[in-house]
């Protein structure tokens, strides 16, 4: 049977339908909220599987393009590959539902969204999320839940609930809420560097307005919800889990003590090694290992929250040390060295014009962007062999989450028109390379000469939470407190404010209190890691790379934007191919020209200035007569541009026949002496007999004269 359930959400009503669509799943959904409709569906496998380390829970999030009524502009005309958007939408859903997934379970668990329709004014992110929440609640999958989703906007000093796509362009932060009916289990968020209090109030505010969506999830559950499988308890050898305590009694405590990340995972792994080589005549080695693992993991929470201060001996909000460089690749626009602990990041910048943006084809309304972050995660980074492959969606997040922590900063197309592309190498890794990922950024674009607002930095705060209320923070954690702690969370902005944060949990829920207090000790970190970047380099250097191309812009009028691409686009491509620049002509009139050679910008802005001037009276011309008439002789004075010059103004005596004084081809100077009201123009010799030409060459007394380049409507970059 098909049942509705609807709520006002914001001023929109948000409606969950069920028993539609995907009847064989698990669990299935339709969300529809305005006109943006995804279906979302919950699969479990049948069978279980032993020692898992690991949620086994895939998401899949699908764009469908004709969503939004568009065929992909791929050769084979389907979709292909997940898109940016759609990765990170995954890793969205899958970063708030995992915590609230059971290991025990030990089925694998897959859900996939499909977006059906978008109308590019509510994103269909959220509404994937909250389909995700209510799949898995109706079905008869083990799931902590319900949970929901909203995002929240800050617009002329007020919040919005679920703003539009468009709102969100103008709204001092983009943030996603997710949160059970008790607390909040994931946060993402950009920025235009907001304070620490306007985002927590945002969390609170988004943790509030979720409470009516769990609300609407739990009457389905009791409507549609189907009763849920039993989690099997596991069969736990216990002689196994005392033979093991006993050989690693005082160990693993001893090797945790090393201070040096290497020598500690030097030990640990030895120790691991002689525990199995003890009991693996006796025992399974995997089985040995799980339980090895285990003890290691308690040892490690055990010790962080009893000397309250990091393993390698820091205290809790101390971070490691810093250093850093610039200028480090000659042939490079920019390069950034970013070190912190064994953590160590390369980042390189390189600009182009405007043509080399990335063409977007996905559901948002974006189709282009000028600037793009691409992390790469090489297996030397952390010592490991490992096949390596086109990048994965932890790549891909990361580098979108370096991405949006920058752009605040960045300066607006208008006055820096370029192609941003920065690329971050991973050399060494032991926690929180996106965040020194974002450090090395802000160091390139500086040493490229990108003139950005503020220097941003980022720092990873982690969590480990104990028995009665007890917890330990820590700021900059490393790769070992990553993986044993209960929380990552990612926060990045310049000393006024935040640009970007990320949190991930693996708790059920998150206390507001304990991110309140995480932001704030973030902030003082925040501040350290700039002060140290800004020994290194404090401000963008005041000329571009020698070896970034220069970039012009002037503006013409747009109903001139014909003249400058010709016929078929010939005139453009001969300027292009004659100068050997780029020529990027926009609807609004804007035109860039770039090139490497100084010398050819200048000559592509002077032909192009030729294209669209307009002749004035009493200018002066050199032309080529292009025609001969019974009464005159047309002359080009602009490009593609003619004027008479009639048989009586040709010379300062009786002409009889305009053959007599002039042939096609020759070249004459004339002035303009008239322009009728259909634009014709008449044009005379005669006049300049009794002038004394001003300086004319090729073209124009008065054409423009461009010089360095610094002419009105032109801005050049150095």
């Amino acid at each position: 049977m098909v049942r509705s359930f609807d709520k006002l959400i914001g001023d929109r009503p948000l409606s969950i339908q069920v028993g539609k669509l995907a009847q064989q799943a698990n669990g299935s959904v339709v969300v529809r909220y305005g006109d943006t409709i995804v279906l979302v569906t919950a699969c479990c496998s049948p069978e279980s599987r032993e020692n898992l380390s690991f949620i086994p829970l895939t998401v899949d999030y699908e764009e469908k393009l004709y969503a939004i009524g568009k065929i992909p502009g791929s050769f084979i005309r389907r979709e292909g590959r997940p898109t940016e958007q759609a990765v990170l939408a995954d890793r969205l859903i899958d970063r708030s539902l995992r915590p609230l997934l059971s290991k025990e379970f030990g089925r694998e668990v897959q859900v996939i969204v499909t977006v059906l329709s978008a109308d590019q004014k509510n994103a269909p992110d959220v509404c994937a999320l909250i389909g995700a929440s209510a799949a898995l609640t109706i079905s008869d999958i083990p799931f902590a839940g319900p949970i929901s989703a909203v995002r929240i906007g800050y617009l002329d000093g007020d919040f919005v609930l679920n703003p539009t796509l468009l709102q969100v362009e103008d709204s001092l932060i983009d943030l996603v809420v997710a949160s059970t009916a008790q607390s909040i289990v994931m946060v993402e968020a950009g920025a235009k560097e907001a304070s620490e209090k306007i985002l927590m109030e945002a969390i609170k505010l988004g943790h509030k307005a979720n409470q009516d969506i769990i609300q609407l999830q739990k009457e389905l559950q009791e409507s549609c919800g189907k009763p849920k499988l039993e989690i099997e308890p596991k069969d736990v050898d216990y002689q196994l889990v005392a033979d093991v305590t006993s050989a690693l009694e005082g160990k693993l405590e001893q090797s945790l003590a090393q201070s040096d990340r290497i020598q500690r995972g030097q030990a640990v792994g030895l120790i691991r090694s002689e525990l199995v080589n003890r009991l693996g005549e006796t025992y399974p080695q995997d089985d040995i290992i799980h339980v090895f693992e285990s003890q290691l993991k308690a040892a490690a929470r055990q010790r962080i929250l009893q000397q309250r201060q990091h393993l390698d001996g820091r205290q809790a909000g101390e971070i490691r040390p810093i250093s850093s460089e610039v200028g480090l690749l000659p042939r490079t626009h920019g390069s950034g060295l970013f070190s912190r602990g064994r953590t160590q990041v390369l980042t390189i910048a390189t600009l182009g014009s405007v043509s080399r943006e990335q063409l977007l084809d996905n559901l948002g309304i974006a189709e282009t962007k000028r600037f793009m972050h691409h992390y790469n995660f090489a297996p030397f980074s952390s010592g490991e062999v490992r096949r390596r492959g086109t990048p994965g969606r932890r790549e891909i997040g990361h580098g979108a989450l370096v991405e949006r922590a920058i752009i605040p900063v960045l300066p607006a197309e208008s006055d820096f028109p370029y192609t941003i592309r920065l690329v971050s190498e991973v050399l060494s890794s032991d926690g929180s390379t996106s965040m020194a990922s974002t450090c090395g950024a802000t160091l390139s674009l500086m040493d490229a000469g990108v003139p950005i607002k503020a220097p941003v930095a980022g720092i990873a705060m982690g969590l480990v939470a104990g028995e009665d209320g007890d917890y330990v923070l820590l700021s900059d954690i490393e790769g070992i407190e990553d993986a044993y702690g209960d929380m990552d969370f990612k926060i990045t902005g310049t000393a006024q404010g935040i640009t970007a944060l990320q949190l991930d949990i693996k708790l059920k829920g998150m206390d507001s209190d304990i991110l309140s207090e995480a932001l704030d000790q973030a902030r003082q970190v925040r501040l350290d890691i700039l002060e140290k970047m800004s020994q290194t380099i404090s401000h963008s250097r005041p000329e571009l790379s020698p070896l970034a191309p220069r970039i012009y812009s002037l503006s013409i009028d747009p109903r001139k934007i014909g003249m400058v691409i010709g016929p078929g686009g010939r005139t453009i491509r001969s300027i292009i191919d004659e100068t050997k620049s780029t020529i990027d002509v926009k609807d609004d009139g804007t035109v860039l020209v770039g090139s490497l050679d100084e010398e050819g910008a200048q000559k592509a802005i002077s032909k192009i200035e030729l294209l669209i001037r307009e002749a004035k009276i009493g200018d002066i011309y050199t032309g080529k007569v292009t025609r001969l008439l019974n009464f005159g002789a047309m002359v080009e004075i602009l490009p593609g541009k003619e004027g008479l010059v009639h048989v009586s103004q040709i010379a300062d005596h009786y002409v009889e026949k305009v053959s007599d004084v002039v042939k096609v081809g020759d070249e004459l100077t004339v002035k303009v002496i008239e322009i009728d009201d259909s634009g014709r123009i008449n044009l005379s010799r005669k006049a300049l007999f009794h002038e004394k030409p001003l300086g004319v060459s090729s073209r124009s007394r008065g054409s423009a004269t461009f010089g360095r380049g610094e002419h009105k409507g032109t801005r050049r970059y150095n």
